[in-house]
């Protein structure tokens, strides 16, 4: 099954004073794990405040590592798939499984995660790999939603 990973929103704007830590490593090593199975890593960046603010604070924070042939998905609404290219991506390279990273738990990776479902993807948050606002809602995203592990994404990269 080829799968891809979603890193949504991990930019300056929303995250400069939250810590990241963990969540940068957890998203990190699946996105090694992924890229070294020739799955594709898709940046999400959230552009809709592109006129208002400075053009550095939409850049990604340093902590998510990115690569040459990473892709990136510039979107202005919460859904990353709403009037975006995502959608046609996926499809053209025949991708089965979703996984979704990023900021915001309660906001744009639930919409995303959403927006994968309703146009027939399997979709999972990445466990260990969501931020929000209110710490809360990634419990409940964990609850609430289908989670897999970097160590099960590994076994199916290898399978």
């Amino acid at each position: 099954m080829n799968i891809a990973l979603l890193i949504v929103d991990m930019q300056i704007e929303f995250l400069q004073d939250r810590p990241v830590s963990t969540a940068s490593a957890y998203i990190n090593h699946t996105a090694q794990i992924l890229r070294s199975g020739g799955h594709p890593v898709i940046h999400i960046q959230d552009v809709e405040e592109a006129g208002t603010i400075s053009p550095e604070r939409l850049e990604f924070i340093p902590e998510i590592q990115m690569e040459k042939d990473d892709l990136i998905v510039k979107k202005t609404f919460s859904n990353a798939f709403w009037q975006t290219e995502l959608e046609q991506i996926l499809l053209d390279r025949q991708i089965g499984l979703v996984v979704i990273a990023g900021f915001d738990a309660g906001n744009c990776v639930l919409f995303t995660y959403n927006g994968a479902i309703e146009r027939g993807f399997k979709a999972a948050i990445l466990q260990h790999g969501i931020l929000s606002a209110k710490e809360d809602l990634v419990a409940l995203m964990y609850r609430d939603r289908h989670v897999i592990s970097y160590p099960v994404i590994e076994f199916m990269v290898q399978s």
